[in-house]
């Protein structure tokens, strides 16, 4: 059973508090892009259930728009809040105009739509685990043998509704047998790889080494790594990602390895509306994160400090391929892939700009 980072009832909604992993297990906090973007979604949902909003459809509805443009500002550089704030938003737009509309009507079909992306995002992250794990091991081990997987930062059910996305891959990988081991990195500064991902590693008793960001090459190198998996904030047109910062370097690596990198992500993570990575807003984080751990300050005082949350990588260097629930893809067949999905109803156009 995975660990749960949401814990969601109509008119309840409780968040472990992942900056107390692993040492205490605390409902309150939230982390991880889709996570975010469900919690955005279904604390408004909770506050119309508590009766919030109104009177007057009017009111609800400004209410219901302003408070998920409020939500949105939490997390500018992934693009799934921004995508979940206008669908819903929408959802209230749509519900009030129709003829004989009722705020309670309103507040119930917005509620619902909260919840329907919860579900939805839990079945999306277990067709990305089992998608990956078999287009992985026909790359890397058609012959039926274990594999070795390198991940970064935390993409599992901490950072989601559930299961995961490249945690999801290996999950499906060892409930296959065909998991050798996963090597997670301990992601400074901020370190949800030692903090988070190891947590779940050990909990689900998925054979796991945490290793230092600045070992990833050596393992590569010694240790039998058959391919990086890692998550994705943002995913543009030409299949440039904005991930967690560290993320380059070990594509990078990768490629000269010979091991193939795949980036796992929900296609609420990609975005047709920008076409290059140079075009993602890059979120900056205090420079205390990187002078001080725990409290005490391990840097010289006086010294400047550059903090980016997250690095762009190229699509050219995603050499295995992106895995969404839609199937996997090679960077340059993801637009055609997504405009499929468009054409069929979807929404895979970005957010408001």
């Amino acid at each position: 059973m995975s660990l749960e980072a949401i814990r969601y009832s109509r008119g309840s909604l409780q968040i472990l508090n992942q900056l107390l992993l692993p040492h205490q297990s605390r409902y309150e906090a939230v982390r991880g892009a889709p996570a975010i973007a469900l919690v955005g979604c279904l604390s408004l949902a909770v506050e119309l259930q508590g009766g919030a909003g109104g009177p007057g459809l009017a009111a609800l509805v400004a209410f219901v728009r302003d408070a998920l443009s409020f939500l949105v500002t939490a997390r500018p550089t992934a693009v799934n809040m921004a995508r979940a704030a206008r669908d819903l938003a929408a959802t209230a737009v749509q519900e009030a105009k129709r003829e004989g509309a009722t705020e309670d009507e309103v507040r119930e079909r917005v509620i619902r739509c909260a919840e329907l992306m919860l579900e939805k995002d839990l079945r999306d992250n277990r067709s990305i685990g089992d998608l990956g794990a078999q287009h992985l091991l026909q790359r890397v081990a058609p012959g039926g043998g274990k594999v070795t997987v390198l991940t970064h930062c935390n993409t599992g059910a901490l950072a989601t509704a559930g299961y995961g996305t490249a945690l999801g891959v290996i999950r499906s990988l060892h409930h296959l047998g065909r998991l050798e081991q996963a090597f997670c990195t301990e992601t400074r500064p901020y370190n949800q790889g030692s903090r988070l991902t190891a947590f779940e590693l050990v909990y689900e008793q998925i054979p796991a080494t945490l290793i230092g960001d600045s070992m990833a090459a050596a393992a590569m190198a010694h240790r039998g790594v058959s391919a990086v998996v890692v998550g994705a904030d943002h995913v543009v047109a030409n299949g440039d990602t904005a991930n967690k910062v560290g993320t380059y370097q070990l594509a990078i690596t990768a490629k000269h390895h010979g091991i193939p990198f795949y980036v796992a992500a929900p296609s609420s993570s990609c975005n047709l509306s920008l076409e290059t990575g140079q075009d993602i807003v890059i979120e900056e984080r205090p420079g205390q994160e990187l002078t001080d751990i725990n409290g005490v300050r391990i840097a010289a005082p006086g010294i400047g400090v550059w903090n980016p949350a997250f690095d762009i990588t190229p699509h050219e260097l995603i050499t295995g391929g992106i895995i969404t629930e839609l199937g996997v893809f090679a960077p340059e067949e993801l637009r055609a892939a997504l405009n499929s999905t468009v054409s069929q109803g979807g929404h895979l156009d970005g957010p408001p700009q």
